[in-house]
């Protein structure tokens, strides 16, 4: 595993932490199957890259210096 990307991008993060809160949640009255669970990881990856993506496009489009090497 040579390729490394940010810890939002990765299903396992949003599956533990999914799991860490899903009894809590029971505990407050919400019941997630192992399928809603799956869909919910899914669905934050997703939505956690595209907030990335967003981000680092405003960042460089606001920017008022430019990228040198």
């Amino acid at each position: 595993m040579l390729e490394m990307k940010p810890w939002y991008q990765s299903k396992t993060v949003w599956g533990a932490l999914i799991a860490i809160g899903s009894p809590l949640l029971r505990h407050a009255g919400f019941d997630l199957g192992s399928a809603e669970e799956a869909e919910l990881a899914d669905a934050l990856t997703t939505l956690a890259g595209t907030l990335g993506g967003l981000l680092a496009l405003y960042g460089r489009l606001s920017a008022t210096k430019g990228v040198g090497g």
